[in-house]
């Protein structure tokens, strides 16, 4: 689990609910089914017009990561290809084949069983770089629905804040009930904003940045695997790969 991430979900709420309090007004206040329904039902909608099925279950599936990120550790990961150069300068590359069924990650072990087929280093780079580009642009658009929730969610607050607005109008010859339908109409802008700047866009921006981890990482092994197959010296693959650590 991710500490940080959760104490930022939780401090994202305890910020609006303290901020109401403060400002004088109460914890009831920021309930209004019509304005939850405008808000959220309708940044929904919005998402399953925009996008397919699959992008939005990718969506999902990603939301996860935000709370349980995967670990990104390069040194680990040039560690092991270095190890993987030296079995196969002693043993051959076939000496690589028990490395692939103890290979949890699809894409690694797709990589090592290229390497062991006797695959041209272009040729392995091609496949893998393919597979990479797919991969990277499938985890972007599941990032993209988050990040797109983020910008419908204000305008449908606004929306949700000119219908209540309508209401209050209907209801100027009762001064007793303007105070009260005035604040109920801005709680769909509170609901709107809060959800895209507390919620949507930095979820968006988190899993931007870990998908563009996960494609360093993908390209280490990418340069690893070519390099393992040119026959290169396990220090100079090290060498060459630790540039791409910062």
């Amino acid at each position: 689990m991710d500490l940080v991430s959760i104490i930022g979900t939780i401090l994202a709420f305890v910020v609006i609910i303290v901020g109401t309090i403060l400002k004088g007004s109460t914890v009831g206040a920021l309930w209004n089914p019509a304005a939850f329904v405008i808000v959220f039902a309708g940044t929904a909608a919005a998402l399953l017009v925009q996008n397919q099925g699959k992008v939005l279950k990718q969506a999902f599936k990603m939301l996860s990561m935000v709370y349980r990120p995967p670990r990104h550790q390069p040194g680990d990961l040039i560690s092991r290809i270095v190890g993987w150069s030296e079995i196969s300068r002693r043993q051959g590359l076939l000496g690589l084949e028990p490395q692939i069924e103890a290979e949890p990650d699809p894409f690694v072990s797709k990589g090592l069983q290229l390497l062991v087929d006797g695959g041209e280093p272009e040729a392995i780079r091609s496949v893998l770089e393919v597979d990479l580009e797919t991969r990277e642009a499938i985890d972007l658009a599941g990032a993209k629905v988050y990040e797109m929730a983020g910008i419908y969610s204000p305008t449908l607050g606004i929306i949700g804040a000119v219908m209540g607005l309508m209401a209050v109008m209907q209801n100027l010859a009762d001064p007793s009930k303007l105070g009260h339908g005035i604040a109920a109409a801005f709680v769909a802008t509170i609901y709107g904003v809060a959800l895209a700047n507390l919620f949507m866009l930095p979820m968006a921006a988190r899993l931007k940045g870990l998908i563009s981890k996960q494609t360093q990482m993908r390209e280490i092994l990418i340069e690893g695997l070519v390099s393992i197959a040119q026959g290169d010296n396990p220090r100079q693959i090290e060498a060459r790969l630790q540039g791409y650590v910062a």
